[in-house]
């Protein structure tokens, strides 16, 4: 995995090999970062260091050719000639602001270098080792050590940087980055993931022209509008051709990563804290920390490269008893009920969830004293007896009497003025004194930077789940941190990263003796879904917005990035409360399916048909749970603007499922031609349709076309027939081996408009179609 000739470090995994050497001056030049190299030669892959290029500065007078504006380096300081951006902006004993961080050893270690604060990545005896390099600045006793972690099945390698000061004198540090590389000028497009509160994970690709690009967030969670994660590529890559660098943090707080191409055409990538509003001051002997940044490569196009931070994240990020899991199929009450409910309500709603196939019943906002609705109550977590007679112990033995498990939801980050907590302790609230704070959804941040505050949190979370039966918790965030201010810390340029560290210890106090719970992280949908939160909740609820047709963009986007086992997916009610669009039921499965599968809406509400289509659902589900949760997820790239295509394939590649998404229709379509890959090429496979309901309302007048007698179709013999008959879609089912089928399915025509049979598919707008693969040997 690591091997060391002579100042040249050679990390590699299964498919990738990573190489940089130390230069005659002892700075990090990186060499090469590719495919595997069984033999490198270095003398065909270094930088050719034979002319001083004009306009740069030559860092020592013996060398004149050694300019470090031009050198692809590993890391970077101020000051010394390099005037591209700095992974690292730290004011020095003698208050100037350059740095030289030169070598001065290093050590190989078996396995990770875990951190006591931060979340990193595990594994099992064998499965990573870790380079420590050690550097030195040239004037001042400042140690830096970049740690770089191979997980070799996985074709990942982590870097992340530990800061001392072991100078008589402070040192303040006002950016850190994790990571820093110079990556070659083929490097020709970003892909990042940008959007808002119900609108998370819409990919954007953009050529990489001169100058630095930004991406961050500054709310004070890793935030909906720039995931951390992001993909660098080169021109022609495509889902699942070309060459494609991948990058994330494991951290759940301000992000910044910057795209840099250089006057010379390196491209220069770093990732790590958001240096807005930061500075870190150390004392003698003080260290300061970054958070794990997480790289990738692969040659097989964005497939690969999200395949890699999949099997890492199952691997190497998800830890304790629901690692390699499967997940229950929850019910969840909000869409329901919002805040209003009580217990006779619920249990009826349990009931009803209980027939139709549910495993979890999850009590969602509403539940405790004062919460009417969201203008009071956060901070207690008290039963409200009004609602919940006999408290939630009696609901959760209820529900566990009906054979699921019991969930509740909770808000521990924040805290209504209107509120116990508040009106006793009003100084846990994060406010700056003399200053009128800022309202978001009528709530305040508590300060995770005061050890009170964290110890208040844990004990009453922690006293909650185990005053019940609960197996299930939805730990949510619906502000962003403004007013930022603690007496607790030494500078005010702590806070933000402080508050994620306060967050970071609540989580391990509560769930850390408590395994068996699964937890569900929420930020008013996918305001917080990254690498840190993944170490403590297995999965993440992906949107507020349930709405299958958004929930494309939002779960294709964050598939890019992260298994489907993380993104929590509901079945919800239609028309839909974030967009009044109206889709199919067999369409929000469709799409819902593709992850950690939960139902939002008022059973008491489904008609016969969409009773007996759900049991179907959840049946299909449970039967190919693994494959959807654990399977090789592919995106297709899609030769209509109005296609998505979706694929699961088994871990033995004995069985597959390909979704086809129709966004919208038109006129005289051509017939589909379903893109699959993924299969053994010599297997025989068998792949069908598979059957799908439609409601006959969508087809109106239509209907009377095939019935013997006319009916009025805004009639109530109509109304009454379409609760409970449904119509059966065309049933396709063809043979082939793999190599055949994955050269393109060719479907039956959709309906165009005139002569509808049996072989006809019928794809309106926002219909979709699943289709089972199986292997015949």
């Amino acid at each position: 995995m690591i091997h060391n000739r002579e100042n040249v470090f050679y990390l590699s995994t299964d498919h990738t090999s990573y190489i940089f050497r130390i230069t005659a001056f002892g700075h990090t030049e990186h060499v090469y970062y590719g495919p595997f190299l069984d033999n490198p030669s270095l003398e065909s892959l270094s930088f050719k260091n034979t002319a001083a290029v004009g306009g740069t500065v030559v860092y020592d007078a013996s060398d004149p050719m050694y300019c470090p504006d031009i050198l692809p380096l590993e890391w970077s300081g101020i000051g010394k000639g390099d005037f591209r951006q700095s992974p690292c902006e730290i004011k020095m004993p003698d208050g100037t602001f350059v740095t030289d961080f030169v070598y001065k050893s290093h050590e190989i270690i078996d396995g990770p270098a875990p951190s006591e604060i931060l979340p990193t990545a595990i594994a099992k005896t064998g499965e990573a080792k870790t380079l420590s390099l050690h550097l030195t600045d040239k004037l001042f006793d400042v140690e830096l050590t970049l740690l770089y972690t191979v997980f070799e099945k996985a074709d990942v390698i982590t870097r992340r940087a530990i800061i001392k000061n072991r100078d008589g004198r402070p040192v303040v540090i006002r950016k850190m980055m994790s990571m820093m590389l110079d990556l070659p000028a083929f490097c020709s497009y970003r892909t990042t993931f940008h959007g808002a509160w119900i609108k998370e994970t819409h990919k954007q690709t953009e050529s990489i022209g001169n100058g630095v690009y930004v991406l961050q967030n500054t709310t004070g969670a890793s935030g909906n509008r720039s995931n951390p994660g992001f993909l660098i590529s080169e021109k022609n890559a495509s889902e699942s051709f070309g060459r494609v660098y991948g990058f994330n943090l494991i951290y759940s707080g301000n992000h910044y990563s910057s795209i840099d191409r250089s006057h010379q055409g390196s491209v220069r990538v770093m990732t790590g804290i958001n240096p807005h509003c930061f500075e870190w001051p150390l004392e003698r002997e003080g260290v300061f920390e970054t958070p794990e940044a997480v790289m990738t490569y692969s040659e097989n196009g964005f497939n690969g490269a999200g395949g890699n931070f999949h099997d890492f994240i199952n691997r190497h990020i998800i830890r304790g008893e629901w690692k390699d899991k499967e997940r229950p199929i929850l019910y969840n009450t909000w869409e329901s009920f919002f805040f209003d409910f009580n217990k006779r309500s619920l249990l009826g709603a349990a009931k009803r969830a209980k027939k139709l196939g549910a495993e979890l019943f999850v009590l969602d906002d509403g539940w405790f004293i004062g919460r009417k609705d969201d203008t009071a109550g956060l901070g207690d977590y008290d039963p409200d007896l009004g609602k919940l007679r006999g408290g939630l112990r009696t609901l959760a033995e209820r529900v566990r009497r009906m054979g699921m498990k019991f969930g509740i939801w909770v808000e521990p980050e924040m805290v209504n003025p209107d509120s116990n907590l508040f009106r006793e302790h009003p100084e846990f609230a994060v406010r700056i004194p003399g200053r009128k704070e800022s309202y978001g959804r009528n709530q305040l941040v508590l300060n995770l930077t005061d050890p009170a505050v964290r110890d208040y949190i844990s004990e009453k979370v922690s006293g909650l789940l185990d005053s019940a039966d609960i197996s299930y918790v939805k730990w949510d965030m619906n502000r962003h941190i403004t007013d930022m201010y603690s007496s607790f810390l030494p500078g005010q340029g702590m806070f933000f990263h402080s508050y994620i560290l306060g967050l970071y210890d609540i989580l391990r106090r509560v769930f850390g003796p408590r395994p068996q719970i699964l937890l569900e992280s929420c930020s008013s949908g996918g305001n917080r879904f990254d690498l840190g939160m993944l170490c403590f909740s297995p999965q993440i609820w992906a949107s507020d917005n349930t709405d299958p047709i958004e929930r494309l963009s939002i779960q294709t986007g964050l598939s890019y990035l992260y298994p489907l086992s993380t993104i929590g997916a509901h079945v919800s009610a239609s028309p839909h409360q974030q967009t009044l669009r109206d889709t199919p039921l067999s369409t929000r499965f469709n799409v819902s399916c593709f992850g950690a599968l939960g139902y939002e809406l008022d059973p008491k509400h489904l008609t016969t048909a969409d009773q007996k289509e759900i049991r179907n659902q959840i049946l299909f589900y449970k039967e190919h749970r693994r494959m959807f949760q654990y399977g090789r997820f592919l995106r297709h790239d899609a030769y209509k603007d109005n296609k998505v295509f979706w694929q699961v394939v088994s871990s033995d590649q004995s069985n597959s499922i390909a979704g086809l998404f129709n966004l919208s229709s038109h006129a005289s379509e051509i017939p589909d031609i379903l893109p699959l890959g993924g299969l053994s090429p010599e297997r025989e496979y068998g792949i069908e349709t598979v059957p799908r309901k439609l409601s006959v309302r969508r087809f109106g007048g239509l209907i009377n076309h095939i019935l013997p007698i006319r009916i009025n179709p805004n009639g109530i013999l109509f109304r009454l027939i379409e609760r409970f008959y449904t119509l059966t879609d065309c049933v396709e089912s063809y043979s082939g081996t793999g190599k055949a089928l994955m050269a393109g399915v060719r479907l039956n025509p959709p309906f165009i408009g005139t002569y509808y049979n049996e072989n006809t598919r019928l794809t309106g707008d926002y219909d979709s179609s699943l289709y089972l693969v199986r292997s015949r040997n």
